[in-house]
């Protein structure tokens, strides 16, 4: 398939699409309000299939890169939905102990966008783990579709303590220095505020355009936020000016990067949103920032 960019929509059906992806839109809701801005042979159902993830196009590191190593394994979440899994992955040559840092993928489960981060981050001489939320569900279906439909089957507040086991999980591994940061996309962005209401000693937390916690939480931050925004992501930039005045109020150490002329998701290199020098620039001051926090 060709890969197409933002620019080849009409905004509006960027916009109908982030609804579908947050379950705010059916399917069938998308495609009957995308039918007007078809052109062509560029029907509505052309436009959803272009817009959907295509993991061909996202492999930064092959799964066999011999730079790493990787595994699957459970960690006990006795809070939350009991047994967990997730993705490990490790530097192959590694000398010593190393930082770790969490990996929250969006709202489809731990698919291969996320386990390819997960990679990248070993690349870059730290242990990664990514646990997948739907494991209670029978994990990550390879349908985007379905893992967007199990997601909201969730128990909420469980699903946020299998994330703060797994913190926990990453933490205690053998390989890892214990000291751990989070980086989150989408709802993993909002998870990630979230660890770092939870997590005391958490080393640094960078959000991908998630949503903030309420002023109450923001109050118990004790992290460095790294916090980026795309630019034509109402839904959440709205709720910016708020959340900033909670973290100065507290003195809560953050930076926030809004990206111009990119959409929610603009790092997620499987779908058109995709923006690749604001993905670059973002994911170099996300690794500025763990070398910083996470290796002094």
């Amino acid at each position: 398939m060709e890969r197409k960019q933002a620019s080849d929509f009409p905004q509006d059906v960027l916009k109908l699409f982030d609804g579908y992806v947050h379950g705010n839109l059916s399917r069938r809701e998308f495609l009957d309000r995308a039918a007007r801005f078809a052109i062509g042979g560029f029907t509505a159902a052309a436009m959803l299939e272009s817009l959907r993830p295509n993991y061909a196009f996202a492999q930064q590191v092959a799964k066999d890169d011999t730079r790493i190593k990787t595994e699957y394994a459970t960690y006990p979440s006795p809070q939350g939905s009991g047994t967990m899994r997730g993705y490990f992955a490790k530097p192959a040559n590694a000398s010593g102990k190393l930082p770790g840092v969490l990996v929250i993928h969006e709202n489809r489960g731990l698919n291969p966008y996320i386990e390819d981060v997960a990679r990248r981050l070993a690349v870059a001489n730290f242990v990664a783990y990514a646990p997948d939320a739907l494991t209670p569900l029978g994990g990550y279906p390879g349908d985007e579709e379905k893992a967007a439909q199990l997601f909201r089957q969730l128990d909420t507040p469980k699903r946020i303590e299998d994330m703060v086991a797994a913190a926990g999980y990453l933490k205690a591994r053998p390989e890892c220095t214990g000291k751990i940061g989070g980086v989150g996309f989408c709802i993993g962005g909002t998870v990630v505020n979230m660890l770092a209401v939870r997590i005391p000693d958490l080393g640094a937390a960078v959000p991908f355009y998630g949503g903030p916690p309420s002023a109450e939480d923001t109050a118990r931050i004790k992290a460095p936020l790294l916090i980026h925004y795309a630019d034509v992501d109402e839904r959440l930039t709205a709720a910016w000016p708020a959340f900033e005045a909670a973290l100065k109020a507290h003195g809560v150490k953050y930076e926030m990067y809004k990206y111009p002329g990119t959409y929610h998701g603009f790092h997620n290199d499987t779908t058109p949103r995709y923006d690749e020098a604001a993905a670059k620039l973002a994911w170099s001051r996300t690794l500025a920032l763990f070398k910083e926090k996470l290796k002094a």
